[in-house]
C-alpha cells in the first residue's frame, strides 16, 4: 500500500481550509494547515510535505514571497490560489515557482483533480531522476552502475566485472587521463608492478566489445605515454 501523501494548505481564510480539509481527507490525504507564508515556512522546516496549496493574498508574507523562499530549498508541487482571476496574478504565481494556478472561487473537486495530477507528475519525475543517477551516458553507450549493465545502441554488451569496473571508472571521469598504474590500483585494489600488462589486456577486450573499429576507438582513447581516457 502506497504511503499517504501530506498536503500543506496555506490560506488566511479558515473557512476555505476547513472546506478543503473535508474533501482532501475523504481522498485519503494527510493535512497540515497554515494561515500565512511565514507559518508555512516554519512547518516545512519540521514536516515532510508532498504538495502545497498556497494562497497568494495573505498577511505577514504573501504567497508569491513564500513560494520564492520555498523554491530556494524545496522541490515539491505548489498550486497557487488567488481571489483575482487576472492573468498578471497567474503569471506572477507561475514565475515564482508554482506548478499550477487556480482562481477563486473554484470547485473543490477541480482542485482535487489538479492535486492528483501534480502528484503523479512529480512521482514519475522523481522515479526518472532516481534511475538516471545510476546511469552514465557516453554518446550511444549507456552504463548502468546499479544493474552493471552496458548497452550500445540499446544492444546489451556483456562485460566481465573487471571490464565493467574499468569502463565505469573512465566513463565516470570523462576527459580525465588515467595511467595504467592508477587504473590497476583503483580497480584491483592492490599495488601495481611495472611488468604487469593486465590493464592493457582488459582495455583491448573492452574495445573489442564496444568499438566498431577497435584499432580506431571512439570511446576509450589512448594517450601515448600517459594512459587512457573516455572523451
Amino acid at each position: 500500500m502506497a504511503a499517504q501523501k501530506t498536503i500543506l494548505l496555506v490560506d488566511d481564510e479558515k473557512e476555505i481550509i476547513d472546506l478543503l480539509e473535508i474533501y482532501l481527507k475523504n481522498e485519503g490525504y494527510l493535512l497540515l494547515r497554515a494561515f500565512d507564508g511565514e507559518a508555512a515556512l516554519n512547518i516545512l522546516q519540521k514536516e515532510e510535505v508532498d504538495l502545497i496549496v498556497l494562497d497568494i493574498m495573505m498577511p505577514r508574507m504573501d504567497g508569491i514571497e513564500a513560494c520564492l523562499k520555498i523554491r530556494e530549498h524545496k522541490n515539491m508541487p505548489i498550486i497557487m490560489l488567488s481571489a483575482k482571476g487576472q492573468d498578471m496574478d497567474k503569471i506572477m504565481g507561475l514565475s515564482s515557482g508554482a506548478d499550477d494556478y487556480l482562481a477563486k472561487p473554484f470547485n473543490p473537486l477541480e482542485l482535487i483533480a489538479r492535486i492528483k495530477s501534480q502528484l503523479r507528475r512529480y512521482t514519475r519525475l522523481n522515479i526518472t531522476q532516481a534511475s538516471k543517477e545510476h546511469e552514465i551516458e557516453v554518446d550511444e553507450l549507456l552504463i548502468n552502475t546499479q544493474t552493471h549493465e552496458v548497452k550500445l545502441d540499446s544492444r546489451i554488451i556483456k562485460l566481465t566485472p573487471r571490464e565493467f569496473a574499468i569502463l565505469e571508472l573512465l566513463a565516470r571521469h570523462r576527459g580525465v587521463v588515467w595511467s595504467i598504474e592508477k587504473i590497476y590500483e583503483t580497480v584491483w585494489q592492490e599495488a601495481y608492478f611495472d611488468s604487469n600488462n593486465t590493464v592493457m589486456v582488459h582495455i583491448r577486450k573492452i574495445r573489442e566489445k564496444i568499438e566498431a573499429n577497435p584499432r580506431k576507438p571512439k570511446y576509450i582513447k589512448t594517450i601515448w605515454g600517459v594512459g587512457y581516457k573516455v572523451e
